[in-house]
């Protein structure tokens, strides 16, 4: 069972970080800051980590920072939260859309090579719900054709990729801070890592009006800054991430083992994996009668994600004929299922019963 006190120190500690940004008085791009960066660079086994105020302006600043616009192309996917598609489509360039694999949810790297023009600049694999996608294929795709890699790791803080943890494989890599994340702020917040020392030191400037000196801008930046407060709690929460990853799995294998029992199709886990489990998503073919069954019986659950980005109204009018076929079918079966390190296990394993006795009632 995990310890409830343990918790109540972990709360008292971030609170006592709070109340020193109080007292020092610096909110903005203050030693919180930049210690949290270099520890989280520490931690990723990086060079360089840059913060920024969100996980969708880490990945807007990322393709902005390698030059990438109008009349470009990058490819990635569409079954994703929609800041991975909006960060190409905000800087004028184009998404280019590859299937995901059936079992991980990654995208394929079978495909992504046929999917390569005279115009693609990037790749953005998003290591998805916590499981990495396969970056050594895509790596080896990316140096063949020159092209850059962005990692798309907001929801797989910690995940590993063959020893590796993910963002520090590709050119850049991007983290989300958003409160139910693995590694979470009590607010907004994002980051951008790389070995890259030019890169980082443009999104440096790109994140702060596009200034290395205060009043003197070299080019059009943004406004896109952690604050003192956010980096204050992300550095205590930090120190129990591997932690709080490690109960998630604890939680993951209790519901792989009675799940796999059961009609259900339940994560996997590649040789080359750790699984972090931002998320815990489940397949069924009568998913919505599923998820009305547990509602009903106070077990709420999610889906992640619903409609495909190429599916959505904001894109429809541009990728009218693309066909993701495993995409759009795993769209109308995926659930998530309640995952956190502070969940009491026996609700997880009411979970379990609760789905056993739907299956039991159901004829598929």
């Amino acid at each position: 069972m995990i310890e409830f006190v343990r918790i109540k120190d972990e709360l008292i500690e971030i609170e006592k970080a709070i109340q020193g940004v109080i007292k020092r008085g610096w909110f903005i791009l203050g030693e919180e800051v930049e210690n949290f960066e270099r520890e989280f660079a520490h931690y990723l086994g990086v060079k360089y980590a840059v913060s920024v105020n969100s996980g969708s302006d880490a990945l807007y600043l990322a393709v902005k920072a390698l030059g990438i616009g109008p009349g470009d192309e990058v490819i990635t996917v569409a079954h994703t939260f929609i800041s991975t598609v909006d960060a190409i489509t905000r800087n004028g360039a184009t998404p280019v859309f590859v299937d995901i694999e059936p079992d991980t949810y990654c995208i394929d790297v079978t495909q992504i090579e046929e999917k390569i023009t005279d115009r693609t600049k990037a790749i953005i694999p998003v290591h998805l719900y916590g499981h990495p996608a396969d970056m050594d294929p895509i790596m080896e795709i990316a140096k063949r054709y020159n092209l850059y890699v962005i990692e798309d790791a907001c929801q797989a803080h910690g995940a590993e990729y063959k020893g590796k943890k993910v963002g520090s494989v590709g050119h850049l890599g991007c983290f989300s801070f958003y409160p139910v994340k693995n590694l979470g702020a009590y607010g907004d917040g994002g980051m951008v890592v790389t070995n890259n020392e030019e890169l980082a030191e443009r999104i440096k400037m790109l994140r702060n009006y596009g200034q290395k000196k205060k009043y003197f801008h070299e080019f059009i930046g943004i406004n896109s800054r952690l604050d003192e407060i956010q980096a204050a709690v992300l550095r205590v929460k930090l120190k129990y991430l591997d932690e709080w990853n490690n109960k998630r799995r604890e939680i993951a294998t209790l519901y792989n083992r009675a799940l796999k029992r059961l009609n259900v199709v339940t994560p996997v886990e590649r040789d080359y994996a750790k699984h972090v489990y931002h998320l815990y998503v489940i397949r069924h073919e009568n998913r919505d009668k599923l998820q009305r069954y547990l509602l009903e019986r106070g077990i709420q659950t999610q889906i992640h994600y619903p409609v495909p980005v190429h599916k959505q109204k904001a894109y429809l009018e541009r990728h009218l004929q693309i066909k993701l076929t495993v995409t759009e079918r795993i769209c109308g079966e995926i659930v998530s299922l309640p995952i956190y390190p502070w969940i009491n296990l026996e609700d997880v394993r009411v979970v379990i019963d609760t789905i056993n006795s739907f299956l039991s009632q159901t004829k598929v």
